[in-house]
């Protein structure tokens, strides 16, 4: 996928989604919940007992010179067996060693329990001969909705378990026109009376549906920390990135989700060395604190092992888009923008921390409160202590290996597997001072290989040869220095190549040269909108070799 910057895309669910679509509660909510099946099973009982007493004395009042009321029926043995189960429920739902998943499920055959001993009482016990047969809803059908409503399940599960409840009446039915105490014909018209139920049956899998969204979006929010998941933003080699909103602060972000398999997990331990070095690695970029790096917020492991990093969200463009829509930019700005990376490189590289994929792509302009042209550094979430790195690994041309780099801007010390320091980074940024100065790349080939090859081996033609535009020559000769073939000849680090810049002359930029350019920009259509979340997704490069394309 090409390197952009991150727009909204048409949305489709990532494979990680579709996991997640199929994932449970969390097991403290499946408690939660199996505790509340307890407290409904013992007001179950409750509710059997204060029923058939209320009957009986309804019954005495209605029939006062009957002693029929004080008689044990049919009824009574069903509420009696009812309220037998039912606190047995409670009492295993209150244990707490007990699988929730399991108790949840208990609880869909005690719907059905329920179901039946309603249906038996209705229709076995004491229903008139001769009684009329009219559409109804019943109390089963009630049952189930609030079975649907209270306890957690999948709707597969609901449907099953919904209809075999359901159907507990018209087989009620059935069994008392079998023992002559209720009579009609044809045997259809059990379900012409029941019908109603099953339509609830249906909204119960409806609510069952909504339910189990809800507790995705709980799953998904707690799985990314404090972060509500958004609008999905851009998709690439190593995962996927979304807009997020922090859930107390209302803070929005830009959240990576990196699937563990390109880390180059090809097993188990390999994947568990990639997590303990992410870890190790996003703490270090944690440290980080130059106002021109992008700032992360949180990173963390999933339970199925995706990696996530929480980073503040941007607005603007990265230099790629910028140099793609609008050109080539005068050498003033370009040093305006140099300065401020070199900001962000020269702590990093104090911590001993080497960027390695410097490159247009990974450089954000935008605004940052009052200021213009602000400068933020990507992809540090990555970023590692690196003493060696092998040239076959570097050019990831092998499916499933992780970049260590990108080729067009790759320093040659770092393609030869040598030791690399932050004059590895500064090569990459005299690629990305040539490519903002003159619209093109220092070198051109056909194959990955053969542009590492041009960096190792072929002089870079002088950026004011390659472009119409004015460029200092002080400038250009520094962008060459930082070129060099050997890193000795390069400036020896980033603060330094700062103070050589802010000693060239050249046209003037500062901010109000900046805003009158973002003003005039501001409603210019772009591809991905001149204000678009930008986080890049740190991806194996290819061998290809356009701009877009490494």
């Amino acid at each position: 996928m090409a390197d952009h910057i991150i727009g909204p895309l048409q949305v489709s669910t990532p494979a990680d989604l579709k996991r997640w679509r199929t994932r449970e509660l969390p097991d403290d909510l499946l408690r939660a919940a199996s505790l509340r099946l307890g407290v409904m099973s013992l007001l179950f009982a409750v509710l059997w007992v204060v029923g058939v007493t209320l009957g009986h004395l309804a019954a005495h009042a209605i029939y006062p010179n009957s002693r029929r009321w004080l008689e044990f029926d049919l009824g009574d043995g069903i509420a009696a067996a009812s309220v037998v189960v039912s606190l047995a429920l409670f009492a295993y739902a209150r244990k707490g060693e007990r699988d929730p998943r399991f108790v949840l499920d208990l609880g869909l055959w005690y719907m059905v329990f329920t179901a039946l001993a309603l249906s038996v009482m209705f229709h076995v016990g004491g229903v008139p001969v001769d009684q009329a047969i009219f559409p109804e809803i019943s109390w089963v059908g009630a049952v189930i909705l609030m079975f649907a409503a209270i306890v957690p399940t999948t709707p597969r599960k609901m449907l099953v378990a919904g209809l075999i409840a359901a159907s507990m009446n018209p087989i009620s039915m059935l069994i008392a026109r079998a023992e002559g105490v209720w009579s009609f014909e044809p045997a259809s018209r059990v379900l012409v009376m029941h019908y109603p139920d099953y339509i609830l049956v249906g909204a119960a899998v409806v609510i069952t549906h909504v339910m189990t969204k809800l507790g995705q979006q709980v799953t998904k929010a707690r799985e990314m920390g404090s972060y509500q998941l958004g609008e999905l933003l851009g998709r690439g080699g190593m995962g996927e990135v979304y807009k997020a909103t922090h859930r107390m602060l209302a803070r929005p972000a830009a959240i990576k989700l990196i699937r563990p398999e390109m880390l180059g997990a090809a097993d188990a331990d390999t994947a568990r060395l990639a997590v303990t070095r992410f870890r190790r690695e996003a703490q270090a970029a944690a440290n980080l604190r130059s106002s021109h790096t992008v700032e992360l917020y949180d990173f963390g492991v999933t339970e199925d092992g995706t990696l996530y990093l929480v980073m503040e969200f941007l607005e603007g463009m990265d230099l790629e888009t910028l140099v793609r829509e609008k050109g080539p930019l005068p050498s003033g700005r370009v040093i305006h923008i140099l300065r401020q990376v070199c900001d962000s490189l020269d702590e990093a590289h104090s911590l001993g921390l080497i960027h390695r994929d410097i490159k247009p792509a990974n450089i954000h302009l935008g605004r940052v409160g009052l200021r213009h042209d602000f400068v933020k550094v990507l992809d540090f979430g990555l970023v590692k202590e690196v003493s060696s790195v092998s040239l076959e690994h570097s050019m990831a041309t092998i499916p499933g290996q992780m970049a260590l780099g990108t080729p067009a801007y790759m320093a040659p010390e770092m393609a030869l597997g040598e030791p690399v320091d932050g004059r590895a980074d500064i090569y990459a940024l005299g690629c990305v001072a040539y490519y903002l100065l003159t619209g093109q790349l220092v070198f051109e080939a056909e194959k990955a290989f053969q542009l590492i090859a041009k960096h190792l081996q072929t002089p870079p033609i002088p950026p004011s040869q390659r472009t119409s535009r004015s460029i200092s020559p002080d400038l250009e000769r520094l962008v060459l220095k930082c070129l060099a073939k050997n890193a000795n000849d390069r400036p020896k680090s980033a603060a330094q190549l700062a103070q050589a810049l802010e000693w060239i002359p050249t046209d003037a930029w500062g901010e109000e040269q900046a805003k009158q350019w973002w003003q005039i920009n501001d409603s210019t259509p772009s591809s991905s909108g001149p204000f678009s979340p930008v986080l890049p997704l740190y991806q194996p490069a290819v061998t290809n070799t356009r701009i877009d394309g490494v």
